[in-house]
């Protein structure tokens, strides 16, 4: 029978798979590889406390004055810096802010392309209507809203209806006809 080279590499190679390697090997190999990434981090922590010394050193020559009128010169130098360099960030800041919203903006453009986007469940909130309104108007809204506050009184009279209680025909009999109109112009002036 004949036996095709490959097959043979292929099952040498699975044997060789099926080896494991020693628990002292691999115990070693891994104590190598922890030392030399031990030292590749402190080598590269020395080298950033380096360069961070070099730059401090070309940008902010410290050298402490004697007098007054020294000291107030390298007080504006430190604000004309402090300055600029606020300039800057909040220039990036911008930068940033304007980089994200047109990110968001796509991001957006391509899921409506894409027409998977799928509505968010909208949860029922009770609020009141302070609430709203500040959550609406931001902080301009500083007004408590008292719905009844503006609603009318209306007070009972119950004094006064004891009083009316006489026979109400009386009262009919005295304002009809042309003594009752007499009557009524008379209380009137």
């Amino acid at each position: 029978m004949f036996v095709n080279s490959d097959s043979r590499k292929e099952s040498a190679a699975g044997k060789m798979a099926e080896k494991k390697m020693s628990l002292s090997r691999r115990n070693h190999l891994k104590s190598l590889l922890l030392q030399i990434g031990k030292e590749m981090l402190e080598e590269e922590a020395r080298r950033a406390e380096e360069e961070k010394m070099a730059y401090m050193r070309e940008n902010c020559p410290l050298s402490f004055p004697q007098c007054t009128l020294d000291l107030q010169e390298l007080c504006r130098q430190l604000h004309k810096q402090i300055d600029l360099v606020d300039d800057e960030r909040y220039d990036m800041e911008m930068k940033v802010k304007k980089c994200n919203k047109e990110i968001d903006d796509l991001k957006m453009k391509v899921q409506d392309l894409n027409g998977r986007f799928k509505k968010p469940t909208l949860r029922r909130v009770r609020m009141s209507a302070d609430a709203m309104l500040a959550a609406l108007l931001g902080s301009k809204h500083k007004v408590s809203l008292d719905l009844r506050a503006n609603l009318k009184q209306v007070k009972k009279e119950l004094k006064e209806e004891g009083k009316q209680t006489g026979d109400w025909r009386k009262n009919i009999e005295d304002k009809s006809g042309m003594g009752g109109r007499k009557k009524m112009f008379e209380a009137e002036a």
